[in-house]
């Protein structure tokens, strides 16, 4: 969706994004993050690792992806 989005702008919408995913991760007790299968939805997982797959581990796969396109532009000049 945001191939063409500009850098200052995917900055600004990922500082939002994760302001707002952190706000809602604290409305969850230790108990309701942890727990496995707490929730139906996360099946046999705990929801910190949904938390946590779509923030940490998505922001480490977009900075490899980042690196590696990076590259292929000092390559190609």
């Amino acid at each position: 969706n945001h191939q063409d989005t500009p850098l200052y702008e995917a900055k600004t919408l990922l500082a939002q994004t994760h302001e707002k995913t952190m706000r809602l991760a604290t409305n969850f007790s230790d108990e309701e993050l942890f727990a496995r299968g707490y929730f139906n939805f996360t099946g046999n997982l705990n929801l910190a690792a949904y938390i946590t797959g779509s923030t940490s581990s998505h922001y480490d796969w977009a900075i490899k992806k980042i690196r590696k396109h990076k590259r292929s532009l000092k390559t190609s000049l």
